[in-house]
């Protein structure tokens, strides 16, 4: 019998049929679509719970998935600074340059390694291919160079670094501010050119082509190290890139030697030549007591190894390990002469350079006289005995040990 059909007289046939009324009425029904969606709502919230807890616990099982996912980019980044690329110059073995295994991993100081990491943050493109291993190897060397630099200060200076440094230790050091460079001067080494790059830098000119050789010497507007007070002194040499560019030191020597004394000079032949002339050489003329012209080498060698010197040392063939004190000052480039061009552009990129400034290959001192070489150098000493060859170089030992120079000549010890 269905409810609706049931008779009145039946009692329980009419509660069914009264509760069934009620429920059909609105508000009722309202009521229960309430609690339904509060149900769906309850249920949401509880799922989403229950789906953070199992994300949590996956990420804590597998650390290596949260961190490739949250640091990638960094990750890939400083891999190609300071791991993969060879940057963290780990290694002290050279390739392109001949330079000696060190053995052991040199340390790296964080202004080195800035400087090595800016060259390519510099770069209007990143090298890649050859470009990109030479330059890794160009990298690894000048740390190569660095690391025995200091070990051999560590050997036969040791604490030279607690000392006070003077006006004097820096005198030959000049100053570009807008780079913050700080560069030694090594006459023979190329400075000509340095001068030139270091005005442009500063902004005092424009192109190192358009300034000639006596404007980069006396016109240059350039600031030496020693002309400021003690705190700028020491702040630049705490925060600047130092500089340092060296050459075999018998080649130097000849370098000078021809460039002084055998071309015209108005005040290398006076000053030097005439002392010179008059005390080594016997039976010397009127004409070259007076003019101090025709030193040959060995009168230059007699008066370079002589403890009685008639006239003083001249920056021009003054060892580099006095000239520039770099135990002291403890430089973060040094680079070659013999490899010139390419290291100076690494070193001005590094910077942050302008691109468009390369350092120049002009030679515009006695431009007609072929460069000095190491044939050239050979020649030159052959003029001499095996004493006097051993004595000079006995005079720049420490500049070929400091800088990594294979003996000249093999009767050397």
């Amino acid at each position: 019998m269905s409810p609706v059909d049931c008779s009145l007289q039946d009692s329980v046939c009419v509660r069914r049929r009264r509760l069934l009324s009620a429920l059909m009425k609105p508000p009722c029904l309202l009521f229960y679509r309430l609690w339904f969606l509060l149900l769906l709502g309850a249920g949401s919230v509880l799922l989403l719970v229950c789906l953070q807890d199992l994300t949590e616990t996956v990420f804590q099982q597998s650390p290596g998935a949260q961190v490739l996912l949250s640091s990638r980019w960094p990750a890939v980044k400083d891999a190609a600074v300071q791991g993969e690329d060879g940057l963290h110059l780990q290694q002290a073995s050279i390739s392109v340059f001949s330079e000696p295994s060190l053995g052991s991993k040199p340390p790296v100081t964080k202004r080195h390694r800035k400087l090595l990491k800016s060259s390519y943050a510099a770069a209007s493109s990143p090298p890649t291919g050859e470009e990109a291993l030479q330059q890794r190897s160009l990298a690894r060397t000048l740390e190569a160079r660095r690391r025995l630099l200091t070990d051999i200060c560590a050997k036969y200076q040791p604490g030279v670094t607690e000392q006070r440094v003077s006006q004097r230790q820096v005198s030959r050091v000049y100053v570009e501010d807008r780079s913050r460079l700080l560069y030694c001067e090594v006459p023979k080494a190329g400075c000509s050119n340095w001068k030139r790059v270091l005005m442009v830098l500063g902004g005092s000119a424009n192109n190192t082509r358009d300034i000639p050789h006596d404007a980069a010497h006396y016109a240059n507007r350039l600031r030496r190290l020693e002309s400021y007070k003690r705190a700028g002194i020491i702040d630049r040499l705490r925060s600047y890139t130092k500089v340092l560019f060296i050459r075999e030191p018998f080649e130097r020597l000849v370098s000078a030697f021809r460039d002084k004394f055998e071309s015209p000079n108005s005040y290398y032949h006076p000053v030097f030549g005439r002392p010179i002339i008059s005390r080594y050489r016997a039976n010397a003329t009127r004409t070259a007591l007076r003019t101090g012209a025709g030193v040959t080498f060995r009168e230059f060698i007699q008066y370079l190894l002589d403890v009685r010197r008639p006239v003083g040392m001249d920056i021009h063939w003054e060892p580099v390990s006095q000239l520039c004190n770099p135990c002291l000052l403890r430089y973060d480039f040094i680079g070659k002469f013999e490899s010139l061009e390419e290291e100076a552009n690494f070193l001005l990129r590094s910077i942050g350079a302008p691109t468009n400034l390369t350092f120049p290959d002009f030679k515009d001192r006695n431009p007609l006289a072929e460069r000095t070489s190491s044939k050239i150098t050979q020649e030159y000493f052959s003029q001499l005995n095996a004493t006097e060859r051993q004595k000079a170089f006995d005079f720049y030992y420490m500049d070929y040990l400091m800088f990594n120079y294979s003996k000249p000549f093999e009767d050397l010890h």
